[in-house]
């Protein structure tokens, strides 16, 4: 390269022809964009607020998308496109049949809609000193911490023994209590607390749920009358009793509705936005479309803060059930290899959240390379531990592939990573999905407080996500 003394002029055209510089969205947008922004966030908003368990979950997609035409797959007919499966009430999935043959692949967004939280032990309630409590047992990454001195709900299912089912909702209506776990005192807390480690200062164990006070009147020599009066108002109000705990899905969760946050309403804060927004935005983008040219499927796993096992999980054979009955609909007779080459030839994304830069912890973020609230949604190319242990690492060509068509469909993206490499890392559904040979990359938003009772994203970081999964599933381009 010969090199000459450049003008002003030839130095911004050069800078604008060869440098990428992260900006934040916001000012980019004009004012439709803005306002698209803001009434979508209102929409996550109010599905925050009504989903906090998986069934929940399975339940609004499956409201929403029969409403869009979708139909469960048990009634489908040659003359529909749009078809819905789900499977233990806790995993969902929605598929649009494209015009070419699912047999040179398909398109895939796969979200997860478990959270991390407190699921109530089999044999929970129990009395103490004159009060009631429910024991718990955490699920996925939490920091214990966080959990103790809060308001907080129950939600879930219980199995009487008759069989019948029985939804239990309670402190988030504004006629409920609600729960909330103790916390000690300062004063007393030097040495039970102050001089442990953090991740030791609240044993598991002391995660317990204070539900009552009050005795059930009685004979005096009566023993547990506030735990019985709890069990006589569960009779009372939902028709069960204490062995049909045993046989109950229930789950502790913070009570209240997600909110705009700052002065500006820049934010959505709320619990489980880790992952319900990719699943919120993939669900919308889906709903969104009429005619493809693939095939496109969009995935609402279960298990994937406890490694994805468990039969709704991403290690289950749930995709290939459905690769299969679209065949059907295609009216293809598969061959032995039929379904292996399918999904070969299919390309995914892993949509979940990443780590977004907390101007408070900058010395955990490699400031280059980590994601930054509010300038959209951020593409990792690999996820895992230190030396990209149990993570999918995706191919340039896809990598390439993603980004050109984002930047067609003009959606505001960025690149980065989980974190210094040797602070931790972490790890999603990429590697389950790569596992069946076809080619997969993480893209979500970034959160702040993630994995907290009260998780933090920017409402363009939301939107923009949104797009981009639109574009992946509308680009006739392969």
């Amino acid at each position: 390269m010969k090199e000459k003394r450049l003008s002003k002029s030839e130095w911004k055209q050069l800078e604008k022809d060869l440098l990428r510089e992260r900006k934040p969205v916001w000012p980019r947008l004009k004012a439709k964009e803005r306002k698209e922004v803001l009434d979508f966030s209102d929409g996550y908003r109010s599905f925050l607020s009504t989903t906090k368990t998986e069934r929940e979950t399975v339940n609004f997609i499956r409201r929403t998308c029969e409403k869009k035409g979708f139909v469960p797959v048990s009634r489908i007919s040659s003359d529909n496109k749009k078809i819905l499966w789900t499977y233990k009430n806790k995993l969902a999935a929605l598929a649009i049949l494209g015009k070419k043959t699912i047999s040179q692949g398909v398109r895939i967004i796969a979200s997860h809609i478990d959270s991390p939280r407190l699921d109530l032990k089999q044999n929970p309630l129990y009395e103490e000193l004159d009060m009631a409590y429910l024991k718990t047992h955490y699920y996925g990454g939490i920091k214990k911490f966080h959990w103790v001195a809060r308001p907080l709900a129950i939600h879930g299912t219980v199995l009487r023994d008759n069989g019948e089912s029985v939804r239990i909702v309670i402190g988030e209506d504004g006629a409920d209590p609600v729960l909330t776990i103790n916390d000690l005192l300062p004063h007393l807390a030097a040495k039970v607390q102050a001089d442990k480690k953090l991740k030791e200062a609240i044993p598991a164990e002391k995660l317990n749920v204070l539900v009552g006070g009050i005795h059930l009147p009685g004979p005096d020599e009566a023993k547990e009358a506030v735990k019985l009066r709890i069990l006589a108002l569960l009779n009372e109000r939902f028709g069960i009793k204490e062995e049909d705990l045993i046989s109950a899905e229930l789950e502790i969760v913070p009570a209240g509705p997600a909110r705009e946050v700052g002065f500006d309403k820049a934010f959505v804060g709320r619990y489980g936005q880790d992952d319900r927004i990719c699943a919120y935005a993939s669900l919308q983008a889906i709903i969104s479309l009429q005619e493809v040219e693939d095939t496109v499927i969009a995935l609402f796993l279960d298990k994937e803060e406890i490694g994805s096992d468990g039969n709704t999980g991403a290690k289950s054979r749930f995709l290939e059930l459905i690769l299969y009955d679209l065949f059907r609909c295609q009216g293809i007779v598969p061959e032995a290899d039929s379904l292996v080459r399918a999904l070969m030839g299919s390309r995914a994304i892993s949509a979940d959240v990443t780590a977004g830069i907390d101007p408070d912890y900058q010395e955990v973020h490699e400031k280059r390379n980590d994601a930054r609230i509010g300038y959209g949604i951020c593409l990792t190319k690999y996820t895992g531990a230190r030396g990209k242990y149990s993570a999918n690492d995706a191919h340039a060509e896809y990598v390439n592939w993603i980004r050109r068509i984002w930047n067609g469909f003009g959606v505001m993206w960025q690149a980065g990573e989980l974190g210094k490499v040797d602070e931790g890392g972490g790890g999603t559904v990429a590697k389950y999905m790569a596992r069946h040979g076809m080619d997969t990359i993480d893209a979500g938003p970034p959160l702040l407080s993630m994995h907290s009772p009260f998780e933090i994203c920017h409402k363009v970081d939301l939107f923009m996500s949104y797009k981009a999964y639109q574009a992946f599933y509308q680009c006739e381009e392969r």
